[in-house]
Formats: structure tokens, C-alpha cells, sequence
């Protein structure tokens, strides 16, 4: 699996052009998505436009930046110009086009990266599946049988087949490190707030990010570094104060995550975080008062034409009292405190990302609690209190090769990325965590 720092080495050392680059990888697109129903739309011309752009600031002698000729792409919520931003549905596949990029796309471009595709993604953002009305379901490289997980599902399926470098996605309550995990990635949700939301289509903003998915940690903080403004300094530190969640986060679990987080940690601390349940429980009530208000206009003028797995959630969050949504947002204030109090003692809070691996296209049901539920809100029971925190979370795929994909959630203070991705590389190097290919693997080689 080809990496963006690599490819971007090579296009500024003139190993390889940007447009030999982009060509390749345009080519394999238009021939086939490996049959994962990941990609919505193809974006040629603007591809070959800026891959000439870099080529040609690097004949100037010009640097055009850490990832330089590198083809990503992004969920279908974000603003590309001339393009309608459809958020997954069908309601604005006709909307009037954007006008300008996202600010996420116009940081990236800056930095040389180029825009190749528009990904799949639940409709709205509202499930764990990617399974969409119009696009169809995104299925999961490993297995294309399975689910890969959303709502994010198109940019971890595409990354995870070798089709792109790295992409774009965006978690509420876990819509990017469900799939992460589920695919065998890196996702990362950040601190809330700190990477630019401007441009891209809105679900709950109490919880809204966005975030990269890629192969590598070295990749993750090159790019979250591009968005951040920020450098994600590389640390030689071998030391770190690491606790487990309990509760809730080991009682459903993969007999592997759970040992794989005592290799990792063995001996470390056991926090039981209180109330966890009922944290998660009003973080869907925020969710669904937040996205159904919304759409509150548009379900009143035309509510037959949304998908009906979203139309009936949405209705739902309509009719939730507002003081209901009041009390559940003075409930998390309390935890916020409560678990950052918790996390300053602590460099990293380890957990798992998902409850098993992916489940069947087939029969979408997972087990929670010795019942099954709907993988479409359930995927997510180990990332959205994480999410209600506002806390960065790393999800990281564990050595599974031959197996199907699981992850586990590196979970830090405020504004402790730095401090995750420097774990995570000490995890890397010491091959407890890292991507492996999928058994039928066809991605790109430079």
C-alpha cells in the first residue's frame, strides 16, 4: 500500500510527475472501484488541472508542499466548487453548486495534495453502514460480503483497497473511526472544533469533525498537521502514562482487542467511567434534535423523497421536547468535566474502536449486550461517549493479517494529538499496530 509521504517524495524529487500520478490513478477509478460502491464522482478535469499546477511549480523550482501530487478524496459532504454538495441524498443532487472548496480542500490543495473523487457515505451522515438510497451500499475490501462501516464508509473503503492514498471523512459519533476500524485503518476524530469544518455539509454540530483515514501514522500527522496549520512534532519518547476504559468498553468486545490491549498496556490502570451508558444515551438525543431540526423544512416539503432509513430518525429528532435537549446538554457539560479531570492523569486512555469485526452486507446485526441490534446505530457504541467528550480519538488497526480488520481507540487530553500519534508510532515500530493489505489486493504501485 502505497503511502502519501512516498508519493509526494517521489513528485518532488522528479522521480515522477504529478500528472504520471494522477493518470494511474484516474485510470484504475474509471476501471473499476473493485466492485465497493465507494466512489460517487470522478473529478478529471480538476484532477489534471491541479496535478499540472505542482508539475509546474516544481519545474519552477518552487516546493509546492508535504504532499505534493498526492490524489485523495473526500465524503460526498464537503464543498467542492462547481459541484453540488449532496451530503449523500438524493434531495440535492441538483442543488445550486458550490462556489469555493471547503476550507479543509483549500488547505490540502496549498499543500499540494489533489482532489481525484467524491466518496459514499450514509445519507445525511446518520448511520454506521453506508448504506445509501442512491449510491447503494459501500461493501468492505477484506470482504466484500461485509459491511466497511460509516458513515464515512466510501473514503475507509477506497484507502483500505489501495485506491487512494488517504481521503476525507467526517465523525459525529464515530463515522470515521467505525469504518477506520472495520477496514484497517487509522481514522482520527479530533479535538472538536480543531480542524476547519467551514464548507462541509453540517449533522450535529455539537459533535461535528472531520479527519483523515490512512495507512500510516506518519501519513495521519503529516496531514492532520496540514489542516491543523499546526506541525505534529515527530517524539522520540518511549514513555507514556496509559489507562484501559472499563465497564461498557470490555464487556463487548473481541476476545482480541481485549488481549491485544493488555499487550500493549499490561498492568495499566482500569477506569470505569460512570454513567457511560446514559453519556451515550444523550448523545443520540443531541444527535437526533440537532440533525432533525436540521432538516426540519426540508422533511415538511418533501420527506417521501429521503432515504427511509434516515427519514424516520429524523422525523424522530423532531418531536424531542427542547428541554429534553436542554437537560441532555447540561448532563454532558458535567461528564466533559468529569472525564477531562479523569484524562489529565493520563497520556493515553486505550479502548476498543468496534464491537467485532464487520458484519454481513447480508444481515447487518451485531451483538450488543448478548442481543442483537442494528449494526446502522450500534457500530458506534464504543466511539460515540468519546465523541461527547469532545476528546481526540485515534482509532488504529490492530496485526490482523489473514483475518478480517479490528481497530482499537487511542483516546487523549485536549489538544493531545501529538501525544497520540507519538503512542501510536511506538506501537507502529514495534508491530503491534499497522495496515495490512486485503487478501485480493489490487491497489496502485509507483
Amino acid at each position: 500500500m502505497i503511502e502519501a509521504s512516498t508519493i509526494a517524495d517521489d513528485v518532488r524529487a522528479r522521480r515522477v510527475t504529478a500528472t504520471e500520478i494522477v493518470e494511474r490513478y484516474l485510470m484504475a477509478l474509471d476501471t473499476d472501484d473493485h466492485g465497493l460502491g465507494a466512489v460517487t464522482r470522478i473529478l478529471h478535469d480538476r484532477a489534471r488541472h491541479d496535478a499540472g499546477r505542482v508539475d509546474a511549480a516544481i519545474a519552477a523550482g518552487r516546493d509546492p508542499g508535504p504532499l505534493a501530487g498526492v490524489p485523495y478524496g473526500v465524503k460526498d459532504l464537503f464543498d467542492v466548487a462547481g459541484l453540488p454538495t449532496t451530503a449523500g441524498s438524493s434531495i440535492y443532487a441538483d442543488a445550486t453548486p458550490a462556489l469555493a472548496d471547503a476550507e479543509a480542500i483549500r488547505r490540502l490543495g496549498d499543500a499540494g495534495a489533489i482532489l481525484i473523487a467524491t466518496l459514499n457515505m450514509d445519507e445525511f451522515a446518520y448511520g454506521f453502514a453506508t448504506i445509501n438510497a442512491r449510491h447503494g451500499t459501500t461493501r468492505n475490501p477484506h470482504d466484500l460480503d461485509r459491511l466497511a462501516g460509516g458513515s464515512s464508509g466510501g473514503s475507509a473503503a477506497i484507502v483500505a483497497a489501495g485506491m487512494l492514498p488517504f481521503a476525507l471523512g467526517s465523525d459525529t459519533n464515530g463515522s470515521i473511526r467505525v469504518p477506520a476500524s472495520l477496514t484497517g485503518l487509522y481514522g482520527l476524530k479530533p479535538t472538536h472544533g480543531d480542524l476547519p469544518m467551514a464548507g462541509v455539509f453540517p449533522f450535529a454540530e455539537s459533535f461535528d469533525d472531520i479527519g483523515p483515514f490512512t495507512t500510516s501514522i506518519a501519513d495521519m500527522r503529516c496531514i492532520w498537521s496540514v489542516l491543523h496549520g499546526v506541525v505534529a512534532t515527530e517524539s522520540e519518547r518511549r514513555s507514556f502514562k496509559v489507562a484501559q476504559l472499563g465497564g461498557r468498553f470490555p464487556q463487548n468486545a473481541d476476545p482480541d482487542q481485549l488481549a491485544a490491549l493488555t499487550m500493549i498496556a499490561p498492568g495499566a490502570a482500569i477506569l470505569d467511567l460512570p454513567d457511560i451508558a446514559r453519556a451515550r444515551s444523550a448523545a443520540f438525543l443531541i444527535t437526533a434534535y440537532e440533525g432533525g431540526n436540521l432538516h426540519r423544512a426540508a422533511l415538511s416539503r418533501t420527506a417521501m423523497a429521503f432515504d427511509p432509513a434516515t427519514r424516520d430518525r429524523l422525523l424522530a429528532g423532531t418531536l424531542i421536547p427542547r428541554a429534553l435537549y436542554d437537560a441532555a446538554q447540561a448532563f454532558r457539560h458535567t461528564f466533559k468535566v468529569m472525564v477531562t479531570d479523569l484524562v489529565a492523569r493520563y497520556d493515553v486512555l486505550l479502548a476498543p474502536a468496534t464491537p467485532c469485526v464487520a458484519p454481513l452486507v447480508s444481515d447487518p446485526r451485531i451483538l450488543i449486550d448478548g442481543v442483537l441490534k442494528p449494526a446502522r446505530s450500534d457500530l458506534g457504541i464504543h466511539t460515540q461517549p468519546i465523541s461527547f467528550t469532545g476528546l481526540p480519538s485515534l482509532s488504529v488497526p490492530m496485526r490482523r493479517p489473514g483475518r478480517l480488520p479490528l481497530g482499537l481507540q487511542l483516546i487523549g487530553r485536549p489538544n493531545g494529538e501529538s501525544t497520540l500519534f507519538a503512542f501510536a508510532a511506538m506501537l507502529e515500530a514495534q508491530g503491534l499496530i499497522g495496515t495490512s493489505p486485503p487478501p485480493d489486493y489490487r491497489g496502485i504501485e509507483t
